[in-house]
This record gives C-alpha cells, sequence and structure tokens, in this order.
C-alpha cells in the first residue's frame, strides 16, 4: 500500500487540508477495524462528489453534444459515471494502491473491486471539491474521467458495440471461451477469450466473468477496427 499522501502528486493537486485526501481513502472496514469514530470513513465525501461529478459531467456533455436530445445526454452520462466506468479511470492513477481497507477486505481482492474503486474516486472528488472548490473539482473530472469520451464509450459498450459490428461485417459468430478461473471462491480471477467466426481475436481478465468478457470485447474492437473489421 502506498501512503496516502503521495497520491497529491500523482494527480496534480495539494491538499491544504490532507485529512481530507486521507478521509477520501478510508474505507468502512478500515475505520471499523481501527474503530474510528462515526463519519471517518469515505462514504459522506463519496455521497458529495457523486452530486459534484453529476454537474460536472452533464454539463460537458451538454456542451459538447448540443444535437443531442435530454434522453440520449442522460444514457451517454450514465455510462460514463457508471460503477464499471469509474473504476475503469482510477487505473490511470492506481488509486486501488492508496485505499485504506481493513484486512479482511484487503485479503479478498478489495484493491481491485469495481465498487470500492469508483466509491473512493467520488469520494476524492468530495475532498477536492471542499479542498479546492468547485473549480478545482471539475478540473480533476475532466482530466480523469471526462477524457477521451469516444475511446472510454467504446470500453463501457465494448460486448453490446461489439456485437452489433459482428452482426453487420459477414465474419462469422462471435462467441466467448472461459479460458482459465483461478483463486478461491471469495476472490476469484477470470482469463476469457473472444472469437469472431472461429478466430480468437480477444483476450480479457477480470474478477467476474463479465469483466473478463467486457475486456476481451474491447481488445476485439480494436483488433477488428485495426483490420478494417469496424465501422
Amino acid at each position: 500500500m502506498k501512503r496516502p499522501q503521495e497520491l497529491q502528486a500523482v494527480i496534480g493537486y495539494r491538499f491544504d487540508e490532507e485529512g481530507l485526501l486521507r478521509q477520501a481513502l478510508t474505507h468502512s472496514s478500515y475505520a471499523n477495524e481501527k474503530h474510528m469514530k462515526k463519519g471517518a470513513d469515505n462514504e459522506r465525501l463519496e455521497f458529495l462528489g457523486d452530486a459534484v461529478l453529476e454537474i460536472v459531467s452533464s454539463e460537458f456533455l451538454y456542451h459538447k453534444y448540443p444535437g443531442l436530445p435530454e434522453g440520449e445526454l442522460t444514457k451517454l452520462r450514465a455510462s460514463l459515471v457508471c460503477e464499471p466506468a469509474l473504476a475503469f479511470c482510477t487505473k490511470e492513477m492506481d488509486l486501488g494502491d492508496y485505499l485504506l481497507l481493513g484486512k479482511g477486505e484487503e485479503q479478498t481482492g478489495g484493491r481491485l473491486r469495481k465498487s470500492i474503486l469508483s466509491d473512493a474516486l467520488e469520494a476524492v472528488i468530495g475532498a477536492i471539491y471542499l479542498d479546492g472548490g468547485f473549480a478545482s473539482a471539475k478540473e480533476f473530472i475532466e482530466r480523469y474521467i471526462l477524457n477521451d469520451t469516444e475511446h472510454k464509450q467504446l470500453f463501457y459498450d465494448s460486448k453490446t458495440i461489439l456485437q452489433e459490428e459482428v452482426q453487420g461485417s459477414g465474419r462469422g459468430a462471435l462467441h466467448y471461451e472461459l479460458v482459465r478461473e483461478e483463486g478461491p471462491d471469495h476472490n476469484k480471477h477470470f482469463v476469457v477469450a473472444a472469437y469472431v467466426g472461429g478466430e480468437r481475436l480477444g483476450t480479457g481478465e477480470g474478477p467476474t466473468k463479465k469483466a473478463a468478457e467486457q475486456q476481451a470485447a474491447y481488445e476485439t474492437l480494436l483488433r477488428l477496427r485495426n483490420l478494417g473489421g469496424g465501422k
């Protein structure tokens, strides 16, 4: 585990009140294990950060896609700020390495759990908002969550997009095969391959088969598009 204070250099934001950052990285399992006072974990900051994220992402999409109707904007926002999407965004800063987790959560793979990572990211947003105001929180969100939205959209909806592209390509049927399953029941690791027309084009890994399939689909999409097989 890395020291919470070190995350400041990674994200390019220096806290005036470092206690807010530490709280944002404190999971309830750690707070309970250390008998910390009520409200010392990151759940309240997550609540605040979620609200800030919603308004910033809404404004961003409103201006970026002036022709989209309300329903499409809502759908797009949901895909950008859903749990898997936010967890994906934490990879760039290795957020999981800085989390304060209880021993049980640590042993069962909590640092890689999407729900924990996405909640922590929202808590960091809340902490930045309280420490540096709306402009600082907005800058962080735009840098780590709303950057390269088209590419991220491809990842978020990879299985659906791949299915649609394969159906119209004439390349043959799409299917997924489980390559490997490892680990105890409480900390599984799956490896899945994606096949198109019998050809293995992508491989993915994850804590669930669905997550592994999503990554395999994403790799396959990139491969097909490089081959000229996409739209």
